[in-house]
């Protein structure tokens, strides 16, 4: 097998030679890597710059050696990076030029403080000077993972909750906001749904080489959706002048097998990057069959040394399995939910001048997704005379974790015609430009525009909606005597559905006096922020809303106009916090604590007739409204307090941690079970919210205790994670609204419904040859049984071990 592999190596070489022609250099620059031990840095990345732009970048091997096949302009400097180091530059002068140039480069251990972000004020900034806070994940700590979600569990205020197990509708929640109110970009195009939402359980981490996660609104900057934080995904770029081949396949139990195939490289001023995984398993459950096929472009083209283009392109195609609420029925239901997304931007990017940058972006996304019962499921229930009535579940015993337990079945199905489609459909269109100018060392201002065209239907096309909105972006960012810095700005949105809507924003943070990264106690940083966010309507919630369902009959346009009943608004939030980062041991070290109020307002809800008297619509209204509509009333808070820590133990080891306390309550509420709650015989004294929680209650899935730990070893061939996530009690409810008598037997209370559950995961790769890595993955290694959303089990322990071969690249170009 591997006397075949070399062959194949050597033809793969051989076609990357004839196929892509390599110019013949008449200098180069060469040298190895190390950290100052000695020891040799693997992987790290090495650029050649000219007037400010990477012309060339190729990846050390193993041995931490580098070849550029190309000669260096005079001027031009040398930039090496690690994961765990700081970045080096040395400049190259201009009798470099003539010959082959020996550097050997040395990186020391990086300042926890060094790290450059773009999601906060849509420009590099380090996040020393950042008044808000955001988490920057690479890609070593997605080693063994699948999804996205699963690095997600490691930020401290994000909670994620995977109804089931692999493909089930995964959600996000930060610091206490809804599962819709996260705005995600991938490489700058945004990629929620209409009204917000986003299925995490579809994004596979295949090609993502960097996350970073904003926690606050930042709809200034990103516009709608951005009511809680902003999560943006960075894909991997090609670098290497010889092309690299990567392929990959890895097996588990449950039925469950992994492929990925990459190739990337840089010719001249071309870079290209494509990459396509497939991903199936049947899980431990019946019914529940999952896969997902992901292909991701990143293509580049070097305009100039000051301007490039970019196109970027992802596409999925995804199926699964749905059991339903198996703990809950007993019986899986016979039903798939299959989706096809894809999302493609180009970006123009240019550095007009040494202060002026400007940058054109269009994209844009669609979205198809079909749920679908191919047959009734469930034990039949007939009246006296033979009719058929219904479908129930199998007899079964139900425990809380609150200690409450019911026995009995619940209805599981109507009886309606088979097989049954429920469709949906999104299509957006934007088109983003940014201007931003430095008009001296220490302020910045920033103009951005955007329009977005969006259109969609759920469940039927004649519910289609179509929108035309614009935004304008003002932001001014600097410093003052470079301890203070500041940003203050603002977004304006002209929506197509309810007109304006204001954002503002601001942040200050101050290094303290005598701040200093080196020592024990290093650096010190004071932070503050403020920031308020919209979330637009989605598609059922514009046509299920009062104003919709006054216009659809004769005489409701002048009801509506009569009684200023308009279209729904937006949802909104605003956010406070504050917080301490304290750089410890030399800046190899960092804790951090932040105390955060946000409150979410204008909730949109489906509330009853008598809810809509409640709030004060008037009778005429509500007597055309006969079975409810859905308005702008809920509201709730959620504050608490974030805590992290991470310290690079050495170059080899490097270990964080993070706890989260949130304290969220339903202040304001109209719907059924607000006004109404039920109450199950058996437990006549709770009351009882069985779709929407009760005023007062928290939001259901919000655990009000969450935190994580991670480990991470990487020395020569081996690299290790260990990964640890804590979630405690979360209010819930069983959504068993009816028993086989129509009772509600089988309602449990939702206080702590859902239990507290530890998870530990552990990947591991080895480099067994220079062109093959062993790579292994176990997740929830204690097999606990627990279940993130109510009657959903979670896998228990499961397990993948394949092999990844490398063909081409920088390391067979210096064999």
């Amino acid at each position: 097998m591997f006397q075949s592999l070399l062959y194949f190596r050597r033809a793969c070489l051989a076609f990357a030679i004839a196929v892509i022609p390599v110019a013949a250099f008449s200098a180069s620059i060469h040298g190895s890597i190390s950290d100052p031990t000695g020891a040799v840095i693997p992987n790290a990345t090495v650029e050649l710059i000219e007037h400010n732009h990477s012309v060339t970048r190729v990846t050390a091997d193993s041995r931490g050696q580098y070849v550029l096949q190309q000669a260096p302009a005079p001027g031009s400097r040398l930039r090496v990076s690690a994961p765990g180091f700081s970045s080096a530059e040395k400049i190259l002068s201009a009798e470099n030029n003539a010959h082959d140039l020996v550097l050997d480069i040395e990186l020391s251990l990086a300042s926890l403080s060094e790290q450059i972000t773009v999601t906060s004020t849509g420009t590099p900034t380090p996040q020393a000077q950042l008044g808000v806070t955001v988490t920057v994940l690479n890609a070593s700590e997605y080693q063994g993972t699948r999804d996205i979600q699963e690095g997600l569990r490691l930020i401290p205020g994000l909670q994620v909750t995977q109804t089931g197990q692999a493909g089930g509708t995964t959600s996000l929640f930060i610091r206490g906001g809804g599962n819709d109110a996260n705005k995600l970009l991938i490489d700058g195009i945004p990629a929620n749904d209409i009204g917000g939402g986003i299925e995490f359980a579809n994004i596979a981490s295949a090609a993502i080489s960097g996350v970073e996660v904003l926690r606050g609104p930042n709809s200034a900057l990103y516009g709608s959706d951005a009511l809680a934080g902003v999560v943006s995904l960075t894909t991997t770029r090609g670098s290497s002048p010889l092309p690299l081949i990567t392929y990959q396949a890895d097996g588990g139990n449950f039925g469950t097998y992994h492929q990925e195939g990459t190739l990337g490289g840089a010719y001249r001023k071309l870079d290209y990057f494509s990459d396509y995984s497939r991903f199936d398993t049947s899980n431990s459950i019946p019914d529940d069959t999952f896969h997902n096929g992901t292909y991701s472009g990143n293509f580049g083209w070097s305009l100039s040394p000051n301007s490039s283009l970019r196109a970027t392109v992802r596409h999925d195609r995804i199926a699964s399995g749905q059991p339903n609420a198996i703990e809950l029925y007993g019986i899986p239901s016979n039903a798939k939910q299959a989706n096809e997304d894809a999302y493609f931007g180009v970006t123009w990017d240019d550095q007009t001048t040494h202060n002026w940058h400007n940058l054109a972006r269009y994209g844009g996304i669609r979205l198809r997704s079909e749920y679908s019962e191919f047959s009734a499921t469930g034990i039949p229930q007939y009246d006296d005379d033979g009719n058929l009535l219904d479908y129930l579940g199998a007899p079964i015993t139900i425990h809380g974790a609150n200690g409450y337990t019911v026995s009995g079945q619940a209805l599981y199905q109507y009886v309606q015609s088979y097989p049954a489609a429920y469709p949906s459909s999104t299509d957006k269109d934007f088109a983003y430009a940014q201007s931003d100018y430095r008009f001296n060392p220490h302020i910045m201002g920033l103009f951005a525009f955007r329009y977005e065209s969006e259109r969609g239907y759920s469940s039927s096309p004649s519910s289609s909606i179509e929108r035309g909105n614009y935004s304008y972006t003002f932001e001014v960012q600097g410093d003052i005597h470079s301890r203070l810095f500041y940003t203050l700005g603002g977004g304006l949105e002209d929506n197509g559905l309810y007109g304006f809507a204001g954002t503002p924003r601001a942040s200050l943070a101050w290094q303290a006096a005598g701040a200093n990264k080196n020592g024990i106690l290093g650096g010190t940083k004071l932070r503050v922020s403020f920031g308020e966010g919209i979330k637009d309507p989605s598609v059922s919630d514009q046509t299920s809303s009062l104003y919709a369902l006054l216009g659809s009959f004769a005489g409701g346009s002048e009801l509506a106009s009569q009684y200023h009943v308009s279209p729904i608004g937006p949802e909104h939030s605003r956010t406070y916090d504050g917080g301490v980062d304290q750089l410890l041991l030399n800046g190899r070290g960092r804790i951090s604590l932040t105390l955060f109020h946000n409150e979410f307002t204008d909730g949109i809800e489906y509330i009853p007739q008598q809810g809509l008297t409640d709030l004060g619509v008037p009778n005429p209204v509500v007597t055309a409204a006969i079975y409810g509509a859905t308005v702008n009333s809920q509201a709730y808070r959620a504050q608490g307090v974030e805590m992290e820590a991470e310290y690079q133990v050495s170059r080899d080891i490097f270990t964080r941690g993070g706890y989260t306390y949130v304290d969220a309550t339903v202040q304001r509420s109209f719907s059924s079970d607000a006004i109404g709650p039920s109450f199950n015989p058996d437990f006549p004294t709770i009351p009882i919210g069985v779709d929407t929680p009760l005023i007062g209650a928290r939001p259901f899935r919000i655990a009000p205790h969450t935190g994580y730990f991670q480990l991470g070893y990487r020395h020569s061939r081996l690299a290790t994670n260990l990964r640890g996530t804590l979630v405690g009690s979360r209010d819930d409810s069983d959504f068993l609204s009816s028993d086989a008598n129509g009772g509600l037997s089988l309602l449990l209370p939702n206080r702590n419904l859902d239990g507290a559950y530890q998870r530990l995961d552990l990947a591991a790769s080895y480099e067994a040859k220079r062109y093959m890595t062993v790579e292994s993955s176990m997740q929830n290694l204690l097999s606990e049984h627990y279940s993130e959303a109510f009657g959903y089990p979670a896998l228990p322990f499961t397990f993948r071990l394949g092999l990844k071969f490398l063909f081409g690249g920088e390391s067979w170009s210096m064999k």
